[in-house]
């Protein structure tokens, strides 16, 4: 069985941080076309303003943009999707926002 959450998760983020978060895809190979998508403690897609910038591939990572602008005392989760030898693998992170 394949545990699809990082051993990072959860993770905590300062509400006035931007982090951009490495996703290790080296189980399953060289990922390709990542898509990162941000989700609050309501299950609503927030990743258009609440992340700056691409996602990018380094040999088998996936770096997200930066996340910023969370609010302290909520949960967000964090998806990273890709292909990697033609299937589409995803990974996720839960992010605690702290003061």
């Amino acid at each position: 069985m394949t545990i699809r959450e990082v051993k990072e998760s959860p993770d905590d983020q300062g509400k006035n941080e931007a982090i951009a978060r490495r996703f290790d895809f080296t189980n399953w190979g060289t990922p390709s076309a990542p898509t990162v998508t941000l989700l609050d403690d309501f299950g609503n897609d927030i990743t258009s303003t609440n992340i700056s910038g691409a996602a990018s591939v380094a040999t088998n990572y996936v770096t997200t943009g930066l996340v910023s602008g969370l609010k302290a005392g909520f949960r967000y989760w964090l998806f990273c999707r890709a292909t990697v030898g033609g299937n589409t693998m995803e990974q996720w992170l839960e992010i605690h926002c702290t003061e």
